[in-house]
């Protein structure tokens, strides 16, 4: 008899944890999810010493922080371009992350401008 209670406690109590959880995933998923306002942000950055330390590090970096969906960071004009949603984050969050890659001493954004193509020039 108390081997029967305590199978039906187990079962009892997983179904409880199995349930709850359930639910907390249902709560999260149906969070809405602010509409794509995508926007371009052109600027430069000083401090780049090469390619491959550099540009790259920074154009890895900016990928993969939420709300960029694109990144490209040219070396040689030492310029970068960033796709992002406007809603998830915004252009000085952009410029203040770049400015606080490694450790803010190397990198500073210069004549951050939005940009309808990436084809306009940056003064």
């Amino acid at each position: 008899m108390k081997f029967r209670q305590i199978i039906v406690l187990l079962l009892a109590t997983t179904f409880a944890f199995t349930a709850c959880n359930t639910d907390s995933k249902k709560k999260l998923e149906s969070k809405e999810i602010a509409a794509p306002n995508p926007q371009k942000l052109a600027f430069h950055i000083s401090g780049m010493t090469c390619e491959i330390g550099c540009a790259r590090v920074i154009q890895s970096k900016l990928s993969k922080k939420a709300g960029i969906t694109a990144v490209k960071v040219i070396f040689k004009d030492s310029i970068a371009l960033v796709s992002y949603n406007a809603n998830a984050i915004s252009q000085d969050d952009i410029t203040s992350y770049v400015n606080g890659i490694a450790g803010g001493a190397l990198y500073k954004v210069k004549n951050a401008k939005s940009v309808t193509t990436f084809n306009e020039p940056i003064k």
